[in-house]
């Protein structure tokens, strides 16, 4: 990320001003690195979603369609709208385990180096920046940045 040259038109040239968290952000925003992190959360969370809600309108329209075949008997007491019922919930937790091992694994490495970069661009001194904790970075062996790129 580059510095933005504001001098004033008087010719002075008194100095170069840094830029303002808004412009930093705006041009992450256009950025390679985040709109690729974006691309990652889409191309899963679009299509786990559309899923999801397809398996449960299919439920529904099922239990609405066919009460006969909701009502057929597994074992004992317990028919296909039970056993249907108790997927929901079983596919709640597969799929919120899945979103989290596919953040933790595609797009945290990512987000984290860019919010690194961001706070390394925001302060004055990034020299005197704290090195943050990155557990989960560490745990899916991304290497923890520090101050000016370095690696330890």
């Amino acid at each position: 990320m580059e510095k933005h040259d504001r001098r004033g038109s008087g010719g002075s040239g008194a100095g170069t001003i840094q830029p303002t968290a808004l412009d930093i952000y705006s041009e992450v925003q256009r950025g390679a690195a985040f709109q690729e992190v974006r691309r990652r959360y889409r191309r899963f969370a679009f299509p786990a979603a559309a899923a999801f809600l397809l398996w449960y309108l299919a439920y529904v329209v099922t239990a609405i369609a066919a009460p006969g075949l909701m009502a057929r008997q597994v074992a004992g007491a317990l028919n296909v709208a039970m056993v249907a019922g108790l997927a929901q919930f079983a596919t709640t937790f597969l799929l919120t385990w899945a979103y989290a091992r596919h953040a933790r694994l595609h797009r945290d490495p990512a987000a984290l180096e860019l919010r690194w970069a961001v706070t390394l661009e925001t302060r004055q001194d990034p020299a005197s920046a704290p090195v943050p904790a990155l557990p989960s970075a560490r745990r899916a062996g991304v290497p923890a940045l520090h101050p000016r790129g370095e690696h330890r």
